[in-house]
């Protein structure tokens, strides 16, 4: 039950993250037809940015549970 409340997790952060991309670009051209392209490319590269490292926050959160459940099984294969 645990991993599928993990793959499901894993899955909803990949549909956040397209999601986010998409409202960034969706916000730039809003922000093109109000200040032009300068307010465009502001928002473009500024919101870019935010998607990348709110995504790869979300991405190191998976990544460390995934280490700690590899580790977890080693070391019970070691245990006598």
């Amino acid at each position: 039950m645990r991993d599928f409340f993990i793959n499901s997790f894993e899955k909803l952060v990949g549909v956040i993250i397209v999601l986010m991309a998409l409202g960034t670009v969706i916000a730039a051209f809003g922000a093109a037809q109000e200040g032009g392209v300068l307010a465009f490319l502001g928002v473009l590269v500024f919101g870019a940015v935010y998607v990348v490292f709110m995504g790869g926050l979300m991405y190191i959160g998976l990544g460390i549970y995934h280490n700690t459940q590899r580790t977890a099984d080693a070391l019970e294969r070691q245990a006598p």
